[in-house]
């Protein structure tokens, strides 16, 4: 006998109400309007051309053709649902990881909970995070996604997006100002000593300023990173080259000058194209961008 039953979500409906009772109670369950459900009953009961459920005051009370159909209906659902899962799983089982490079320095507490939160909202999305001050190629597929910290971004290829502005300055510990003093302008310069950057330079305009006003005489230490001009920073040796954000973080350097004009940066949200294609992706760079700069605009606020 042929039957024009073929919406199978007709079946959800029919157990929901044999379940409850009532279409009002399915309605609840289901998140369907009371109409809907009953206008699916009747469509069902029309396709199979059986009376499922005998109508009263009382509600819906199910026939015995609907008693006999509950357990190959409740084999549809349970068959349905293990379809569900196994699809779900190989959605997840498909998904890249997002690969994240950026300096260490960025992997901070207000990273971390961005990071944490878009878990939560995505939890199928999985993370690489690659620590490093060397620029990946991300058009070579070296990551997905990087932050980085320069004046400009030349590869037109990349999909990218400024985050904020990245100023920097001269520091010096309690120990160097102490015994020589700070200066507090680049006519002070003479007699100090100093750290600079041997690499990492072009991303913060300080370091050149910096050297066009100095001796090589006055470098007593090269850094290569943002923790080492730190710590060289620390033993008192010279005067360096740190952020502002980073300086105020740690809260034992003494800044020497106000930031020079035109010497800042910009830290940039950069995605190779391939990765942007990736719909993770693309909802990673929606969520990530504007909490980072929130972020952002909220310790500076904070000055």
């Amino acid at each position: 006998m042929n039957s024009s039953f073929h919406n199978w979500s007709d079946v959800r409906v029919f157990l929901a109400v044999l379940r409850t009772g009532s279409t009002l109670a399915a309605s609840k369950q289901l998140g369907m309007a009371q109409p809907t459900v009953a206008r699916r009953i009747d469509a069902l009961e029309h396709a199979l051309r059986l009376t499922l459920f005998d109508r009263d005051t009382r509600g819906f009370r199910p026939t015995k053709d609907a008693l006999r159909l509950t357990t190959t209906a409740e084999k549809i659902e349970a068959s349905i649902e293990a379809f569900e899962g196994e699809a779900e799983n190989s959605v997840r089982a498909s998904l890249l990881p997002i690969r994240i490079t950026m300096p260490r320095t960025n992997f901070s507490t207000n990273f971390s909970a961005i990071i944490s939160d878009f878990c939560a909202e995505y939890p199928g999305v999985h993370f690489e995070f690659i620590s490093t001050y060397d620029v990946l190629d991300l058009s070579g597929g070296e990551a997905d996604v990087a932050i980085r910290i320069s004046k400009k971004i030349d590869d037109e290829r990349l999909i990218c997006r400024k985050l904020t502005t990245v100023t920097a300055s001269l520091y010096a510990s309690q120990g160097y100002a102490d015994r020589n003093g700070i200066p507090t302008s680049e006519s002070d310069f003479k007699g100090h000593t100093f750290v600079v950057y041997d690499r990492f330079s072009g991303s913060l305009g300080v370091n050149q300023w910096l050297m066009e006003r100095i001796e090589k005489s006055q470098v007593v230490s090269t850094c290569s990173d943002a923790e080492a001009m730190i710590a060289a920073i620390k033993t008192g040796i010279g005067i360096g080259i740190v952020s502002t954000s980073m300086a105020k973080d740690d809260g034992t350097l003494l800044r020497c000058i106000v930031p020079p004009e035109g010497t800042s940066a910009s830290s940039w949200l950069l995605i190779s194209p391939d990765a942007y294609r990736r719909p993770e992706v693309k909802a990673f760079s929606a969520f990530f961008a504007p909490r980072y700069k929130a972020i952002f605009k909220k310790v500076n606020a904070a000055d």
